[in-house]
């Protein structure tokens, strides 16, 4: 017999070579029939392979991450599987799962392939999910593995078996179709009952632009249809929603190819609304103790390399600036941290002058490649809301509590509200990877853990997730759509200030090194602003709002009343324009609708007699009449609520 200790803490003894399906099926058939794979001491394995002794088993349904994971995997299979049977002699690279599905990187040699085949793979992946065929385990040795593909001529599979060592290769059949996979697989073909492929594209083989270019079919699948259905609306409400798309109609931001790719350009109206987050967060700052600073945006290649970004970031950074002076040798910034640390080092420090919290919204540039650009959410120019906050060891706790009241105050005001704290921990297996001693890895961790919890933050927790320097917080959040985003970052370091040899004066009259905290509740302006109008569709707060009103004349006769009425605005701070077009109200109300103005000002006759105003408001419809004064109030009480 082997005990099994279950998540709950629970401990049941079964014989030994019993599967975790056996397991659920133990507990309750209706969980045994959600069972996907399982949790075997941390690492995921099939729900039908042997346990042979003592061990810490979850079971995983579509719920975890880990066994949606594995259902999307075994899913890539089966659409390899359908490809070989519709086009024999198709080759195949890699298929992985990814955060939306599955990709299949494919060799179909002379045939021609498109979207318009994508409706007759749907139809051949379900008609083999419903033959139920199991996915079957096979260790192979190595040998054994390059007869096999090269008896089938698959390239791509012998070019990844060359890599792996003898005694470490698995096979993987379902049905027809065997492919080189170390898993694990779901139980069997039977629990996939919706298939949908999204989109196909061309990928070198491991991604080097020298190789052979392969198709990439994207696709998703579901256990049940009307998850799909529901996935499908999603990506309809995601495709509105789009910031590219909004970007653009809202006039917020634009590219060009002769300023850059990657380089965005920020619109008036987009440029307002980015000045509106920029003061919203230095005013919370400067309440929170932070001090401004500013950084040029290039720096002497000797700052990188003693940061070690020139080691991380050299391969993706813009190509060095150089001087006339021989030898010199100067790069755009990749991170704002090393100024930081130059500033803080400009002068003596005392543990009386400790926290010190520089503050700085700062540009920096990687070169990322082509095919990763995506709208404002990956560019080659970025602004971070960084801050960098030097302090004695004994006050790390305290200034993380503190930060995170900043990110949540920030979440808040922007409506992110549903979101998880991820705490991202050493590996406690392989501490050689991080730098520092014991006692400051448990100092830091300990920190962020009772942090956390004395903010009652909804966590989990990631081992070996840290940063080589230190442990972490990541705030994740799930935006209108349920999509999830990593906005808000808090992280301990110790190995900058040990690099920088940063010091200060301890009450002992000796020197010591300040642990240094990263943060940025933003992370970067360009992607923040990319998910926030994702989130709200473009309709803004009131109080961010590039335009808070337009006034809308019903002839030009009441153009002067018009103005009138938005100088006064003006006057209180309240951001707006005239529609001066020579066009009948409905069609100037629909305009406005269309561009999302939080609320319509229509003046005539009556209005200008009565000093007055007749007001509508974006997505709600007609509010009535009211003096300006009383307008004014409104919009003071809705952006101070």
């Amino acid at each position: 017999m082997i005990n099994i200790t279950l998540p709950d803490g629970s401990v049941r003894q079964y014989d030994k070579g019993i599967t975790s399906m056996q397991i659920a099926l133990s507990i309750s058939e209706g969980l045994a029939r959600n069972v996907l794979a399982a949790e075997v001491d941390g690492q995921v394995w099939d729900a039908t392979r042997p346990i042979e002794q003592d061990s810490h088993v979850k079971l995983l349904t579509w719920n975890d991450a880990d066994g949606k994971s594995t259902f999307w995997h075994s899913s890539a299979h089966l659409l390899a599987e359908a490809l070989e049977a519709l086009y024999p002699g198709t080759k195949f690279g890699i298929g992985p799962a990814i955060e939306t599905g599955f990709y299949y990187d494919v060799d179909f040699g002379d045939v021609t392939f498109s979207q318009d085949d994508f409706k007759k793979i749907e139809d051949k992946m379900l008609e083999l999910a419903k033959t139920k065929a199991e996915y079957i385990r096979k260790p192979v040795s190595k040998a054994d593995a390059l007869d096999y593909f090269t008896e089938k001529g698959d390239e791509y599979k012998l070019d990844l078996i060359k890599d792996l060592p003898d005694g470490a290769i698995t096979f993987y059949t379902q049905g027809n179709f065997t492919d080189l996979c170390r898993g694990p697989h779901i139980p069997n073909t039977g629990f996939i009952k919706a298939v949908k492929l999204m989109n196909v594209a061309g990928a070198y083989w491991r991604g080097d632009e020298t190789r052979k270019q392969l198709t990439r079919i994207y696709a998703v699948t579901f256990p049940k249809a009307s998850e799909l259905s529901d996935y499908l609306h999603m990506i309809e409400e995601a495709k509105k929603r789009d910031h590219r798309k909004l970007g653009k109609e809202l006039e917020l931001f634009t590219f060009s190819e002769k300023v850059g790719m990657g380089l965005p350009l920020w619109l008036p109206k987009g440029a307002a609304l980015r000045e509106r987050l920029v003061n919203f967060l230095q005013k919370a700052q400067v309440k929170a103790g932070y001090e401004q600073v500013i950084t040029p945006h290039i720096g002497h290649k000797n700052l990188y390399v003693t940061s070690g970004h020139y080691e991380k970031y050299g391969k993706d950074s813009f190509q060095p600036i150089k001087t006339p002076q021989e030898g010199e040798e100067f790069f755009l910034k990749p991170m704002n941290c090393p100024h930081h640390c130059e500033i803080y080092k400009s002068k003596p420090r005392s543990y009386k002058d400790l926290p010190v919290r520089f503050a700085e919204f700062g540009t920096v540039y990687r070169y990322e490649q082509s095919g990763e650009l995506h709208g404002l959410t990956r560019v080659r120019g970025f602004t971070q809301d960084d801050a960098h906050l030097f302090c004695r060891p004994d006050q790390v706790k305290d200034e993380f509590k503190k930060v995170i009241d900043l990110v949540l105050y920030v979440f808040g005001a922007l409506g992110f509200d549903n979101f998880t704290a991820q705490i991202s921990l050493r590996d406690p297996e392989n501490k050689a990877k991080y730098i520092g001693t014991d006692e400051n890895w448990d100092l830091a961790e300990n920190a962020i853990k009772e942090a956390a919890a004395e903010k009652g933050l909804p966590t989990v927790v990631e081992l070996g997730e840290a940063a080589f320097y230190g442990p972490k917080l990541d705030f994740m959040v799930k935006d209108a759509l349920g999509r999830k985003w990593q906005l808000g970052t808090i992280q301990v370091d110790y190995n900058l200030p040990e690099r920088f040899e940063l010091e200060y004066t301890g009450s002992d009259n000796a020197k010591h090194r300040p642990v240094m905290i990263h943060r940025a509740p933003f992370g970067s302006l360009e992607r923040f602003v990319a998910v926030l109008i994702e989130h709200c569709a473009g309709n803004f707060p009131l109080w961010l709002s590039p335009e808070q009103f337009i006034i809308l004349p019903i002839s030009e006769k009441y153009e002067d009343y018009a103005k009138k009425v938005s100088d006064s605005l003006k006057d209180s701070d309240i951001c707006g324009l005239i529609d001066f077009r020579d066009e009948k109200v409905g069609r100037k109300i629909r305009d406005a609708e269309v561009k999302k103005i939080p609320y319509m000002l229509v003046v005539g006759e009556k209005e200008e007699a009565e000093g007055q105003v007749s007001i509508r408001k974006h997505g709600q419809g007609d509010l009535g009449s009211m003096s300006v004064d009383e307008f004014k109030q409104l919009i003071i009480k809705e952006i101070t609520v």
